[in-house]
């Protein structure tokens, strides 16, 4: 069973997140990481190959305060289940045609 774990502090690391979950014999650990600053995003994913184990961490591990933030432990969900965000618009609004006097010739 795949482990959604967020709310974690910055500084913990994927051996950090490891040792957090090692009394539940993670198979495989990931911090989710931002590509550009390579810093913590602050949630990540622990698989656990028993079910009955991975049940026992989530009610273990829900709510565990962790310097000083308290982990949301769950289920991952699949991508498909997650609600879409829309768009951003970066375009702003308005009419869009206007660039002010900047291309008129001045006599």
């Amino acid at each position: 069973m795949k482990l959604y774990i967020g709310n974690l502090p910055f500084s913990i690391d994927d051996e950090g997140l490891k040792n957090l979950f090692s009394e539940y014999n993670p198979e495989e650990v990931s911090l989710i990481k931002d590509k550009f600053s390579g810093r913590s995003k602050g949630f990540g994913f622990v698989t656990i190959s028993d079910d009955e184990v991975a049940k026992k961490a989530i009610s273990e591990m829900n709510g565990k305060d962790v310097e000083g933030r308290e982990l949301k432990v769950s289920e991952a969900r699949p991508m498909e289940d997650m609600p879409r965000r829309p768009p951003r618009n970066f375009g702003g609004g308005g009419s869009g045609g206007s660039r002010g006097n900047f291309n008129r010739r001045r006599f």
